[in-house]
């Protein structure tokens, strides 16, 4: 076959179907009609010798042959897409780039506000889009359509590029007027209500149950490897909200040390050590091959490592 007869403009839209799987949503995708996607599958496939997609009681399924070609389509397309990439500098200071950021609830806690302040002196027309871990998913991060995500992963694609911003300790929040404090021990601490907060990863929640402690985390794995278990009341995602709660005097939230200090001011808590040991939880960011080489993306990319090697302290 002669490379040079075959319209590259079809990896494109291979690149998409089998990301899809679907000849509607691909077309959407590309912002063409759905006949001229459905002529361009019927191209790919005289191309490949191969169905590439096959209607199934599942819908459009890939064939062997389209799952061998899928990476080897995403490598040629990211490297033409890296080869295009204006070579100029990126000016900060006369920017107006919008960089769309996944960011955990955590994150947003402990990171934006010094990252924010750091933008305003230094590139005060970049704006953020701060996105919510439900809002994104792996897909969205891999075409580039999030410039980054900043939370804990217990997994991630292999293809992904990843920075270690921090590692962060437990602390517990309690009220100042809660009587825990004259007593503060395991045993006591077992025996009080408890706030749990935590969002790792990407994609939509799904509730929880005090049974579940693989699904828990940090803190209640930990117990488990002492026998123990802590009452659980309250479950959210939002740690704000879990450290208004520990306002409450029957209530205990154990957060990490970073989250934990943004009360360090208010007299209505004190931030105490737990009472035992809780691995430390790792904080990552990550972005698309696709943005690797990008200027502007790199430069943020510095900055928020700065940001983070301040906090983090």
């Amino acid at each position: 076959m002669n490379i040079a007869r075959v319209d590259l403009n079809l990896l494109v839209y291979l690149d998409v179907l089998l990301r899809e799987c679907n000849v509607t949503r691909a077309a959407e995708e590309l912002g063409i009609s759905q006949p001229a996607m459905s002529n361009s599958l019927r191209r790919l496939r005289d191309l490949f010798d191969d169905p590439l997609l096959v209607r199934t009681s599942d819908g459009m399924t890939p064939t062997d042959r389209a799952l061998e070609l899928q990476p080897l389509v995403r490598n040629v397309l990211a490297a033409a897409e890296i080869a295009v990439l204006p070579k100029t500098l990126f000016d900060p200071t006369g920017s107006d780039r919008i960089f769309r950021i996944m960011a955990s609830d955590y994150t947003e806690v402990t990171l934006l506000p010094t990252l924010l302040q750091r933008l305003r002196r230094e590139a005060p027309g970049i704006r953020l889009d701060i996105m919510t871990p439900s809002d994104v998913s792996f897909h969205d991060v891999e075409r580039g359509k999030v410039d980054l995500v900043i939370n804990r992963f217990d997994s991630l694609p292999q293809s992904f590029h990843q920075v270690h911003l921090w590692d962060d300790s437990f602390s517990c929040v309690v009220s100042a007027n809660n009587p825990i404090i004259k007593n503060w021990k395991l045993s006591s601490y077992l025996a009080s209500k408890h706030v749990w907060v935590s969002k790792t990863g990407m994609g939509v929640g799904v509730g929880m149950t005090p049974d579940d402690v693989q699904r828990l985390g940090w803190v209640d794995e930990a117990l488990g490897k002492l026998d123990a278990k802590r009452e659980i009341t309250v479950f959210t995602r939002h740690y704000q909200a879990a450290l208004l709660l520990g306002e409450q005097d029957d209530l205990i939230v154990t957060i990490p040390t970073i989250a934990a200090r943004t009360m360090a001011d208010n007299p209505k808590v004190v931030i105490l050590e737990p009472p035992f040991e809780i691995p430390r939880m790792r904080l990552k960011m990550v972005w698309s091959p696709l943005l690797q080489r990008d200027p502007g993306h790199k430069w943020l990319r510095q900055m928020i490592k700065s940001v983070s090697e301040e906090i983090a302290v």
